[in-house]
């Protein structure tokens, strides 16, 4: 793990935590070494702190994503508004922490992000989402639901005949929505199958991700597909 915070103390009381839950952390203090460091040695995982001098968080996370680095990035930030945090999700961050956090939850979403980029081998198959539901559903690897296309093997996805542009939290969320077009999931299932941990009625953070999946959909006046059912979920479908 490589691990970028310019305050000591939270660098030093982080990277402690961490090893002690058994991840090798190479830890420093700002956006110039962190890019040096992931040029260097390239990590499984990245935590980023948004607010650093130098080069930032946010573009530490640009410029590893305009080099076709994937890796995951799970951002660190005291910023509160929904604008910062789409700010991060625009930059190519796949998570995020608000800042002061909990040490728990900075591992259960590490522990997600790690699995969703885990290769599947006969011993983790078990773990993988279920077969597809609905009978739209023509292929294992192509799925077709209210007027979208999903490659899951090319990681890519169509409305029509225009390719959406999806980070890798935002096409997981959308191929779980078409799996189970025309049905419910409600909010306690999509943090379970997208990150892997239910982090409560007081979080935002699925509400991010969809608004965002939305406006990247609904261009150009399209109909809306993600329905909210007030008070238990979303739910893909065509009206």
């Amino acid at each position: 793990m490589l691990l970028a915070e310019d305050d000591r103390a939270i660098r030093h009381a982080l990277e402690r935590a961490l090893t002690l839950e058994g991840y090798a952390v190479t830890a420093v203090a700002d956006g110039v070494e962190a890019l040096a460091q992931a040029h260097r040695t390239p990590p499984d995982v990245l935590v980023l702190d948004v607010m650093m001098p130098g080069i930032d968080g946010l573009q530490v996370c640009r410029v590893l994503r305009a080099e076709g680095d994937r890796t995951p990035i799970l951002m660190l930030t005291a910023l509160v508004e929904t604008a910062d945090r789409i700010a991060g999700l625009d930059a190519g961050a796949d998570d995020y922490v608000l800042k002061p956090f909990d040490v728990e939850e900075v591992f259960a979403r590490l522990r997600a992000l790690l699995r969703r980029t885990t290769p599947v081998t006969p011993e983790t198959a078990a773990v993988e989402l279920p077969a597809p539901r609905t009978p739209q559903v023509t292929d294992r690897q192509v799925l077709h639901a209210a007027g979208l296309r999903m490659d899951i093997r090319a990681r890519r996805a169509w409305r029509g005949v225009r390719e959406l542009e999806l980070t890798r939290t935002e096409f997981e969320l959308l191929e779980l929505l078409v799996r189970n077009a025309g049905t419910v999931l409600d909010h306690s299932t999509i943090y379970d199958r997208i990150w892997g941990y239910d982090f409560g009625p007081g979080s935002k953070n699925l509400a991010v991700y969809v608004g965002y999946l939305r406006r990247k959909l609904d261009e150009q006046g399209a109909p809306q597909l993600i329905h909210t059912v007030r008070g238990v979920g979303y739910v893909l479908r065509e009206d």
